[in-house]
């Protein structure tokens, strides 16, 4: 039992590192390829991946033709619009803005469904809510607490998260009926149709004309596999063994995660208020987990709006 709890505890760090990876592999892919590309490719690599994986574990199920309208309304919000605001945001704003910003889901999350599905609201949930605007305020701001990030891209950045808030609404009316790879699988599947007329006409013709970029193909590539693919397989696995609260609590590390990645590798700089900033929001996170119960049937599907 002891061997299969670090196994999980191992799998929510892989994801983790995964999904703190995708905000720098975005931003190499950008070094040649616009943001539509790399989602599109980003997005066909997972699927084909992600329907492979599914029907050969015989976990691809077949959607009735009434849940179907919640599958397109789901990808509507996510991968389209959240992906949408999250790739383009991350033009304007560095990883470590964008990876703090969108740590703040979860948080928002339980105010949606307090709304929509009339769930209690926890107090801690109220509280981290609280430490997150605090935090968020320390990372976007200067020294002098005037914007410091582009407005255009925290803008944008807030998009993907009030979109991911609505595809865990819709997401809630399908997760009792669907498992986990049926539900990204289609998902990303009529992402694609989202994506690939908007692609053709805004970007199909700059991309056939941009040389082949070696290391930002690879870094789309490397989304695909490991922050698409991977990271859902193995944060699943996590939260089979340990439980959501459990596997989240390593899932909060993602901004720091991040902030280390973007100074080591793209040379960001990381100031003692940024740095408070992100203890500040991943405390917060923490508060928001101290009483929230799992909801019985829900566990695995928890992941899905996750990078």
């Amino acid at each position: 039992m002891r061997n299969k709890e670090y196994l999980a505890i191992g799998s929510a760090l892989g994801a983790a590192f995964f999904w703190s990876f995708s905000f720098v592999w975005f931003k190499i892919a950008f070094i040649a390829y616009n943001p539509l590309t790399v989602v599109i490719f980003r997005l066909t690599i997972a699927a084909i991946l992600i329907t492979v994986i599914a029907a050969a574990f015989k976990r691809l199920q077949k959607p009735t033709r009434k849940d179907f309208r919640l599958f397109i309304l789901m990808a509507f919000f996510e991968p389209f619009i959240y992906f949408l605001g999250e790739s383009y945001g991350l033009k304007y704003v560095s990883p470590t803005v964008a990876a703090v910003i969108v740590a703040t889901i979860p948080l928002f999350t339980p105010l949606a469904a307090w709304y929509f599905h009339k769930e209690k609201i926890e107090w801690m949930n109220v509280i981290g809510l609280l430490f997150s605007f605090i935090g968020v305020g320390f990372v976007v701001l200067n020294g002098s607490f005037q914007l410091d990030a582009s407005p255009l891209g925290v803008g944008l950045e807030f998009m993907a998260v009030f979109a991911a808030i609505a595809y865990a609404i819709v997401l809630k009316n399908l997760a009792s009926r669907y498992n986990t790879l049926t539900i990204i699988a289609y998902q990303n599947i009529i992402g694609i149709i989202f994506f690939l007329p908007i692609w053709l006409v805004v970007d199909f013709n700059t991309f056939l004309q941009t040389p082949y970029h070696p290391q930002a193909f690879r870094a789309i590539i490397l989304l695909a596999v490991f922050s698409s693919t991977l990271a859902f397989v193995f944060f699943t696995q996590s939260i089979r063994q340990i439980g959501i609260t459990r596997s989240n609590t390593f899932i909060n590390l993602i901004p720091v995660f991040v902030a280390i990645f973007s100074y080591l590798i793209l040379k960001e700089e990381l100031g003692f208020q940024k740095i408070i900033g992100i203890v500040i929001v991943v405390a917060g996170l923490f508060f928001a987990q101290l009483k929230r119960r799992p909801v019985n049937g829900n566990e695995e599907t928890a992941v899905i709006h996750r990078k």
